[in-house]
């Protein structure tokens, strides 16, 4: 397979590959979530680092761009008390997945969120991620986000009893990568590598369970997909 094939970038014009590489003109947030829209299979490996256990997993992938005027984007800036005319934009995600550590054969991590992008106003780059509900917690949560100089997106979020930051970067138009570390108050915390490859039609595979150990694994879910 050539390089080009597995880059997915034998058809990509200059201005995609300009902005996936920082050659030109910096991308910003909305691009990203427009370069992210369709549907991806994403592969991943967890390192429960307290209990010094690797867990893998897959998930289907689906994003889905929503412009600043999109009625989910005003109602998410609503409940936020936000005027919904600061926001660029938005998008809604949703998955379907399952981990080795799942106990049934049915057992999948699947759910959806909406959310709502505020820039800075000094710093378009960089603001407020506001969705409708947290992962550790359901109620209204607000996280941070700022594009770095590789043109990566980097997500940090506090909650009450824990907290993520995770980073997602495009190595080509139809391989998107991203890592993530969650710690919990006490010194509990997780690291994640996930390789999201873009596919035409989302079927994620189901795995076959690892041995059953005594320790039960937290869920966290990332604001691209589990």
């Amino acid at each position: 397979m050539g390089q080009s094939s597995l880059l997915g970038l034998g058809c990509v014009g200059l201005k995609v590959e300009i902005l996936l590489f920082g050659i030109e003109n910096p991308m910003d947030v909305m691009e990203f979530f427009q370069l992210s829209t369709g549907t991806w299979r994403s592969q991943r490996t967890t390192h429960h680092l307290a209990f010094k256990r690797t867990e893998a997993g897959e998930s289907a992938i689906r994003v889905e761009a929503f412009a600043a005027d999109h009625p989910q984007v005003i109602e998410i800036c609503q409940l936020h008390e936000v005027d919904p005319a600061l926001a660029i934009g938005g998008a809604f995600v949703s998955w379907n997945g399952a981990m080795s550590w799942d106990r049934n054969d049915d057992e999948n991590h699947e759910g959806s969120t909406v959310f709502a992008l505020i820039p800075d106003a000094d710093h378009p780059r960089q603001g407020i991620l506001l969705r409708e509900r947290g992962y550790a917690e359901i109620v209204p949560i607000a996280g941070q986000y700022h594009m770095d100089d590789e043109n990566g997106l980097v997500l940090t979020t506090e909650y009450e009893t824990m907290s993520s930051i995770e980073r997602f970067w495009f190595a080509s138009p139809s391989l998107r990568m991203r890592t993530s570390t969650v710690k919990r108050f006490g010194g509990f915390s997780t690291a994640t590598f996930c390789t999201e490859m873009r596919v035409a039609d989302a079927i994620a595979s189901a795995v076959e369970s690892v041995p059953e150990t005594a320790v039960e694994p937290t869920q966290y879910f990332s604001v691209l997909g589990c």
